[in-house]
Formats: structure tokens, sequence, C-alpha cells
């Protein structure tokens, strides 16, 4: 055994661990050049993590094992005080379950991100994390020299949840393993992740894979043809082509 008396030993120690150490990385998606990948991360159970994506980003969310819950915030990289308006994003399209073709929108009514694929289809966006969920987005957050108060109402991937009748609330549970949802970003955001147990479905979370890479061609397609979809698409392209004039000034 290599001694850590010294500097000199406590470094030989820790390389030899970090050499033996096995780290399971995501899968990655099929067909897409490794050059265009921005960012992969295999987020355990109980853990988070913050990144900055470009407008043009498709983000894949995947569920390996089953049993992943992700907590997901978005706030504009460029302006953070425009962030992800969960009651907008509901109220807007006239639906409170995530699905293909979904927007996700700012408090300005511009869409951060849409869903463009959705193998899964158990999601949340009535209950918001856990506490334990809330205190990792506040770490995940602090990485970005965000403050608490900037963590406002997130959506949940992976755990599901319908509306009774009465008005009751009830898990559905998980759609099991490998089951993934992509996101299209639309403006470049901070991306804030918890993979923890939703309020209704105390589960223990399992590991969350995500994959961003870059796609901005996808910016041409459109992805929903409601009325309602198109202008706060519109609305988000004339922000957009405003902030690149201004630094182009």
């Amino acid at each position: 055994m290599t001694s850590t008396a010294s500097t000199t030993g406590a470094r030989a120690h820790a390389r030899s661990q970090a050499a033996a150490a096995t780290i399971s990385g995501p899968q990655l998606p099929d067909g897409v050049a490794a050059s265009k990948i921005t960012y992969a991360q295999r987020i355990p159970a109980g853990g988070y993590a913050s990144a900055v994506l470009g407008r043009g980003t498709r983000l894949r969310l995947r569920d390996p094992a089953g049993a992943a819950c992700a907590h997901l915030l978005l706030l504009r990289a460029d302006a953070p005080w425009e962030r992800l308006n969960v009651a907008d994003t509901v109220k807007v399209p006239w639906q409170a379950y995530l699905s293909a073709g979904h927007p996700l929108l700012s408090d300005q009514g511009r869409v951060l991100a849409t869903v463009v694929a959705d193998t899964s289809g158990r999601h949340d966006t009535l209950c918001g994390p856990t506490p334990e969920g809330r205190a990792l987005l506040r770490l995940a957050g602090a990485k970005q020299g965000l403050q608490p108060r900037d963590i406002g109402p997130t959506v949940s991937f992976f755990r599901g949840v319908r509306v009774e009748s009465d008005g009751a609330l009830t898990a559905t549970g998980s759609a099991g393993a490998g089951s993934s949802v992509d996101l299209l970003i639309h403006l470049p955001v901070v991306l804030l992740v918890a993979d923890t147990a939703h309020p209704l479905d105390d589960r223990p979370a399992t590991d969350l894979d995500i994959v961003a890479w870059s796609a901005p061609e996808e910016l041409a397609v459109q992805h929903n043809s409601d009325p309602e979809y198109l202008r706060a698409v519109q609305n988000t392209e004339q922000a957009w082509t405003a902030a690149t004039l201004e630094v182009g000034a």
C-alpha cells in the first residue's frame, strides 16, 4: 500500500485510486458525431448537474434503469432573471401533461425549450421537487452564481402524475428502463437538474443520463402547429434577433 504520510505518497495513492476507478458514462445517441457532443454526464441517484447550453442544442434525458426522476429548471443564460415559468408552460398550451411538441415557456412568453421526442410519457408539472431535490437544485445553481431565491418551480421527468376527477393527484410511476425525453433549446440556457425521488412517489431514484449535442438545423423545424406555440416561437425569435443585433452593434 502506498504511504500517504507525505505529499508525494498521497499524490501517488490518489492517482492509483483514480486509475482503478470505473466511471460509467451515459449512452450516446446513435448517428450523432462525437464532435457534436457538447455535454455528457451520468448523474447518480441523489446527485445533481448544472450546465450552460447554447441555442440550437438538443438535450436528451434518459432513464437507464427505470426509476430516475429529473427535476429540471431552465434559466436564460444571457438574462438569468428570465426563467422557466411552469404556470405558463401549462396554461399557454392548454395542457398540463408534457409530451412531444410541448414548449417550456419563460415568464416572458418565450420558448426556452421544446419537447421534441418522448418515449416515457410519465412526467409532472404540478408537484415540484422534494425538499432534498430543492436543496440539490440550490447547490447546482450556486455553481452558476445563482442564489436560493433564483430557484423557482420546476418540471419533473420520468415520474408521472395525473389529476383525478375530484382534483386529487395520483402518481402513475415510471415508464421503465431506457425511456428518454429530448428537448430542443431555443435560447441559451442554464440547465439545473436534480435526480431524486418524487413527492408522490418515494421510490429511491436511479441513475439519470444527460447528453447534449449541437443541432441548430432543428430550429427551422416546426415542432407544433398550435397557434399559441407559433406565437411563442415568433416572440422568441424576435428577442434573439434583437439580442444578436445589440451584441453586434
